[in-house]
């Protein structure tokens, strides 16, 4: 049997997960994977969360005597952020030391140094619980599906904004009611802009895609709309067109390389995506020769997010263990370009707040048809102040023509409220 010295930084809510796994299964992975996972140190910035979880004789109040604890093999860095995490992943790395993380902000910003480094000191990365909390995708993207050229990723990655649009969609709340009720339960921080301005959901899709399609994507490179503007009439207009509304961390393949994006978007009830709800996470992907894969689970707390890092745990200590060959990820070795937003082209939902009047309707006929965009349907709908929302749905479309037509329709002076507008995925013509 093999020891393997652990370092634990960071004791929240996912930290506390990690060492609670470790307490029951113990003896559990002794016996089933041979390995004996010690955990010598561990750092926070509250003694007391080490007290409650019982390892104050193992608390350090300095990270860096964890880091440089001489026992310690493997660190898991649980602290978060892109600051004082980034650099003691990079001084654990530097000396020599493999990394468990769940920290997406830093994979996505500089995942591709974290790699070389890594592969340079002969230590190890890990990072499954960075995308998806407790869903195994980082895995069966590097190994199981690596048979596959993988045309699509596409995902609801981020579990506050799939609460908050569910219950807009089902009880017809409005994004405020929503979003304090998601605040109440727990799903949302008191600060939500990273879930419900998609940051978050941007940081994961370009982990995936740098994975998927062996390219360096940062978080930069990711155009991102959030959910502030989707009222219950869009979730209820589409429910009635058979489409449910979700927010989208999407990256596909193409002959010009990688559209990638995460924003609001229509997809048809038909779709595996649409069925998704709640706090659930669930990610599809499709292969050239496996299909259609979807990976569906709980994407953060504490016990999801802490299996995703044990598990990362428990193949890096058996590499190190029994000398296996280390995988890092290649993430650039295609090196695909990324598409400018303004090449999509799909369809899309455009809501326009107008005064109730002769004309008005012609008037953004007319810029419509001056940007090129032929509309599929359109539906009036009258409200109680003289006003009217005039709901189109356009042919696929540019998106440089399309945010010229809502230029164009803002120039004329007639909108009396901010148009909304969703890009509608699985549209055919």
């Amino acid at each position: 049997m093999k020891t393997i010295n652990v370092g634990l930084i960071g004791l929240g809510t996912v930290g506390g997960g990690v060492i609670r796994i470790l307490q029951k299964h113990h003896d559990d992975f002794v016996r089933d994977q041979d390995i004996d996972l010690n955990l010598v140190a561990v750092a926070t910035r509250s003694p007391e969360k080490a007290e409650l979880l019982g390892v104050t004789d193992i608390f350090f109040p300095d990270v860096n005597e964890v880091i440089n604890h001489p026992d310690v093999d493997i660190i898991i860095e649980l602290v978060g952020g892109t600051t004082a995490a980034r650099d003691y992943v990079f001084a654990a790395l530097e000396a020599g030391k493999s990394v468990i993380t769940a920290n997406k902000a830093l994979i996505a910003d500089c995942g591709h140094e974290l790699m070389a480094l890594a592969a340079s000191k002969g230590a190890e990365i890990a990072f499954e619980a960075s995308v998806g909390g407790g869903i195994p995708i980082i895995g069966p993207l590097r190994h199981t599906l690596a048979g596959n050229r993988i045309l699509s990723v596409m995902g609801i990655v981020n579990g506050t904004t799939n609460y908050m649009l569910t219950r807009m969609g089902e009880d017809m709340l409005d994004y405020d009611t929503a979003l304090k009720e998601a605040q109440a339960k727990g799903f949302a921080e008191a600060d939500p802009t990273a879930d419900v301005d998609g940051l978050d959901a941007a940081a994961k899709i370009a982990i995936l895609a740098s994975i998927a399609y062996n390219t360096d994507v940062r978080f930069a490179d990711v155009p991102v709309e959030g959910i502030r503007n989707i009222s219950p009439i869009d979730l209820e207009l589409a429910q009635e067109m058979g489409y449910s509304i979700k927010l989208l961390a999407i990256a596909n393949r193409t002959e010009g390389g990688i559209d990638i994006r995460v924003h609001p978007a229509l997809i048809p009830l038909s779709h595996q995506l649409a069925a998704v709800k709640g706090v659930f996470n669930a990610i599809y992907v499709v292969g050239d020769f496996v299909g259609e894969t979807m990976f569906f689970g709980e994407g953060a707390g504490s016990g999801a997010a802490a299996s995703s890092v044990v598990g990362d745990l428990i193949e890096v200590a058996r590499h190190m263990a029994y000398r296996e060959q280390i995988t890092q990820p290649v993430w650039d070795s295609e090196g695909l370009p990324i598409r400018s937003m303004d090449e999509l082209e799909t369809s899309y939902y455009l809501r326009l707040c107008v005064p109730d009047r002769p004309g008005v309707l012609a008037m953004t006929a007319q810029v419509f048809a001056e940007n090129g965009v032929s509309i599929y349907s359109m539906v009036q709908k009258g409200t109680h102040d003289n006003s009217a929302d005039l709901i189109y749905v356009t042919h696929k479309a540019r998106e440089s023509a399309i945010q010229a037509t809502i230029t164009g329709i803002k120039e004329t002076g007639i909108l009396t409220g901010e148009p909304v507008l969703i890009r509608v995925e699985g549209a055919e013509g």
